[in-house]
């Protein structure tokens, strides 16, 4: 069990808590579908495709690129610029439909390089100029997770 705060829909589920996850958001659940969610929700923190990779070595590249791609295009999983070079991807909570309003926080360990979802940390509301309109923000904090902290 990680030692920093995981959202319970994260902690590990029956195969079929996934397959519903993959129908309430319309994709059909396939075993190799079901396998990248389930990777994914029992990370705890958001998964680069590289991550997604490594972790799943028997799966071809290609395939864990359209398997995000069509995550995303489903609002399952929403991506998260932490700065580090690769984009990460975390799975959405069974409400969010990544509106603006859905945004949350984001926390980038400097030290092993994983991102959090802070998702009881809401985006902060910022005054825009006349004529704006938000579509996207990304917020994320950087520091030590609880595991490297303790290892100093």
């Amino acid at each position: 069990m990680p030692d920093y705060p995981v959202p319970a829909y994260k902690l590990k589920m029956e195969q079929n808590a996934y397959i519903e996850m993959l129908t309430r958001r319309n994709i059909r659940p396939t075993a190799l579908r079901v396998l990248i969610l389930r990777t994914m929700a029992q990370a705890g923190r958001a998964l680069s495709m590289t991550d997604l990779e490594n972790e799943l070595e028997t799966v071809d590249k290609s395939t864990v690129f359209r398997t995000l791609t069509l995550f995303l295009s489903h609002r399952l999983v929403h991506s998260i610029d932490d700065g580090g070079g690769a984009v990460k991807y975390a799975v959405c909570r069974n409400t969010c439909s990544c509106a603006v309003e859905d945004l949350h926080m984001h926390f980038s360990c400097v030290r092993c390089q994983r991102t959090f979802c802070l998702e009881h940390s809401e985006i902060p509301s910022v005054a825009l100029p006349e004529g704006f309109t938000l579509q996207s923000v990304n917020c994320v904090l950087k520091g030590l997770c609880p595991a490297c902290a303790s290892k100093k």
